[in-house]
């Protein structure tokens, strides 16, 4: 099969559509996983029952239920108890829940090695709950963890794919369609080389961000 270049320029609007589609689903599905994977970590550590118990057990449905069946739930089945999404909010939601959890373990490994004295520090200053974790722990257990949310967001990357499932057609998705509709190969080779131009350079930064902070610490 020879590779032609019309296909390729074909397929070039649509691609990039697609690209902005896969980094807004990317973008906004980290934010959220490192925003409520905090929180889950958080309630996870709370001298309440009533809150750790329910945040664990839902923690652990979400991480050992697949992604797919995520999406679908919340397209599909979410919208019969009250408003309906877009397929991609439905999968930037999707993505950033789902990978909540696993942040979440990152997150709890961050706070589990900060050492015991800087607890007993903050206890011995009076300093408030509040004030212990905003200005001694979480600072110190973020920094810890950084590389390993960045490993993360490189696996949400190659996870975006499945939005397409549910409509929200990012690089893959755009792919896909175009070639049902031409019966070409070209788009899915571009694709694949889009995916590892922006994976690749992600995680050399990432190494790059772990010697940087295991020089410091």
């Amino acid at each position: 099969m020879n590779w032609d270049w019309n296909v390729v320029d074909d397929f070039m609007p649509r691609f990039w559509d697609g690209v902005v589609v896969t980094l807004q689903a990317l973008a906004l599905g980290s934010l959220i996983a490192f925003t409520l994977g905090l929180v889950w970590a958080i309630a996870q550590r709370s001298r309440y029952a009533v809150i750790r118990w329910p945040v664990n057990a839902i923690t652990e449905f979400i991480r050992n239920t697949p992604l797919l069946v995520q999406l679908f739930f919340l397209y599909y089945v979410v919208p019969e108890w009250g408003p309906s999404m877009s397929s991609l909010t439905t999968g930037i939601i999707g993505l950033g829940l789902h990978y909540s959890t696993y942040t979440a373990e990152v997150y709890r490994a961050g706070i589990g090695g900060v050492p015991a004295g800087q607890w007993e520090a903050a206890t011995a200053l009076s300093l408030p709950r509040t004030r212990t974790w905003t200005a001694v722990i979480l600072p110190q257990a973020v920094r810890r963890v950084v590389p390993a949310l960045g490993n993360y967001v490189i696996a949400m990357l190659k996870d975006s794919p499945m939005i397409a499932i549910i409509g929200a057609l990012e690089m893959f998705g755009e792919a896909e369609g175009f070639s049902n509709e031409t019966f070409t190969t070209e788009a899915y080779t571009i694709v694949g080389l889009a995916f590892i131009v922006i994976a690749y350079p992600a995680s050399l930064l990432i190494r790059l961000l772990e010697r940087r902070l295991a020089l410091t610490s």
